[in-house]
């Protein structure tokens, strides 16, 4: 009898502690009824109930649930039901000036991470802090960005640390860590990491791996040399024993293009000799960055000044010029001026939207690669441009799509409305995976995209209890219609938001509401 007895007290006590125990009772703030409910694990859909309370997702079942017990029932018949998207590459530094964050919630995305490609701020909690007065449309967090902590330390030099000066950054990077990164990125192929070697990357990197971080970069090369790029992210991997993301995957440049056979074979034997190597990828045939990327990394070193000294010498100038011509050939500029698209000019608006080809058309100059590279040294005597590149192939984006290890990520930056001429991923990779590469071009099924945008991701970055529609979760959901969803964003028209997601759910408010979006700012700050 004593024994039944502590049982039955053990068994209650464990049932009041557990957030999804007696969730038949009470008040629900929220029940979604009738849609289909893809979990985001990659298992079949099914029709089912969703009931929230306290932010947390308390029942899901197959049965339908008493609508009396919800202060507010959704619909969602022909709707599916599935975890909010999770964008781990996403460009959050205007967040301040947009903290609603409403190009990436309507896309259905309800958490975050920032600070990629090796930029943002280092100072962690700082940033944090600010951003928890602010209040934010979605759960955000951030890496720790190498090029922004080498910046600080050595510069713009283009040469590797000395001692002191690694000790300094692996200082910096442990700091951040303690703060809440979630882990380290690098822009190899942007200034100043382009003049980093793989030990000084190793060293840092081995750092993050103390606190449970990740590493995460956009490759040293992604055009002619990257089969060497991937070969250099995996070999991180490997030395500093930390899971990598090759993030925004793809092939740059027709010289290279079907070469993600061989990178996605490179991922798999990493992966079988016990290396934890992924990738995320945007659904588009351009690339986005600054036309910089154009000029030689070694013309940068020192900062802009320093380059437009050397351009005062003629040997110099020739090499840069040499060197761009190269680029526009045989990488990013696609071999063609039409490829290079302006999407944000400062110093001359009216080239948003045009191409290379345009400006030179407007010069009365001829459309060559020479041309080209007049061009891109008068944008960047005038303070720089960003420029869109469509210089990718479709088959490679598919297969890379296809393979199980890549998740969907954006790499968008937060926008406005009439902001400038952005890559319309900004507004639509989300919805246009599931519209065109899902129910037009059969590429994935439903529920592997959908796994793809939410499981996959926040296991990689460890985001506990986000990711998946279990009982117990943070009640993250985003509700599409399968048969209409679609990005309306295009290269021509970029500032549209998407069709077929009436409904968005960041920690249990309802943020976008019948295809209204409400400014209600229900997003958390996560640490690691």
């Amino acid at each position: 009898m004593k024994r039944l007895l502590a049982c039955a007290i053990g068994l209650f006590v464990l049932a009041a502690c557990d957030p999804t125990q007696d969730s038949d009772t009470g008040l629900w703030d929220l029940l979604i009824r009738g849609g289909t409910i893809v979990d985001g694990t990659g298992a079949p859909g099914f029709s089912g109930d969703v009931a929230i309370r306290d932010a947390r997702i308390v029942r899901v079942a197959r049965e339908a649930l008493p609508e009396e017990e919800a202060a507010r029932v959704i619909d969602a018949t022909g709707l599916v039901v599935a975890p909010g998207f999770v964008d781990i590459h996403a460009h959050l530094d205007p967040i301040l000036d947009i903290p609603d964050a409403e190009s990436h919630v309507r896309q259905g995305v309800t958490t975050a991470l920032g600070n990629p490609d090796g930029g943002g701020p280092h100072r962690i909690a700082a940033h944090l802090d600010t951003l928890r007065t602010v209040g934010m449309g979605l759960n955000v967090a951030f890496l720790v960005g190498h090029n922004t902590v080498r910046r600080e330390v050595m510069g713009m030099d283009d040469r590797g640390p000395t001692a002191e000066e690694l000790e300094a950054m692996e200082s910096l990077i442990e700091t951040a860590m303690e703060e809440g990164a979630f882990g380290i990125s690098t822009g190899l192929r942007y200034t100043p990491g382009v003049y980093s070697d793989v030990d000084e990357v190793v060293a840092l990197s081995r750092v993050a791996a103390r606190y449970g971080g990740f590493y995460t970069s956009h490759l040293r090369d992604e055009g002619m040399e990257l089969i060497e790029g991937v070969d250099e992210a995996i070999e991180i991997g490997r030395r500093a024993e930390i899971p990598v993301v090759l993030t925004h995957h793809k092939v740059v440049g027709a010289p290279m293009w079907g070469a993600s056979e061989r990178t996605l074979a490179m991922i798999d034997a990493a992966r079988e000799e016990g290396i934890d190597v992924m990738a995320d990828q945007y659904p588009y045939t351009a690339t986005h960055t600054g036309i910089s990327i154009l000029v030689p990394p070694w013309a940068l070193a020192g900062g802009n000044e320093e380059f437009l000294e050397r351009l005062e010498d003629p040997a110099l100038h020739d090499s840069i010029m040499r060197g761009i011509e190269w680029n526009i050939v045989n990488d990013r500029g696609g071999n063609d001026l039409r490829r290079v698209q302006f999407s944000g000019v400062e110093w001359d608006s009216s080239l948003e939207g045009g191409t290379l080809h345009d400006w030179a058309e407007r010069e009365g100059m001829d459309s060559t690669p020479e041309t080209g590279a007049k061009l891109v040294i008068e944008a960047m005597r005038q303070g720089g441009a960003r420029t869109i590149f469509h210089a990718l192939h479709e088959d490679d984006v598919e297969r890379i799509m296809r393979h199980p290890m890549t998740a969907i990520a954006s790499d968008g930056r937060l926008v406005r409305p009439g902001d400038g001429h952005p890559h319309p991923r900004w507004y639509g990779t989300f919805p246009r995976v599931l519209g065109h590469y899902v129910r037009e071009r059969g590429v994935l099924d439903l529920e592997e995209a959908v796994r793809k945008m939410t499981s996959l991701p926040a296991d990689r970055v460890g985001f506990e209890e986000r990711g998946r529609i279990e009982e117990g979760a943070w009640a993250d959901l985003a509700l599409f219609d399968p048969d209409e969803v679609i990005d309306r964003a295009t290269f021509q028209d970029p500032h549209n938001y998407p069709d077929g997601i009436p409904y968005v759910i960041v920690n249990g408010v309802v943020t976008v509401d019948g295809g209204e979006f409400l400014d209600l700012r229900p997003g958390r700050v996560l640490g690691r």
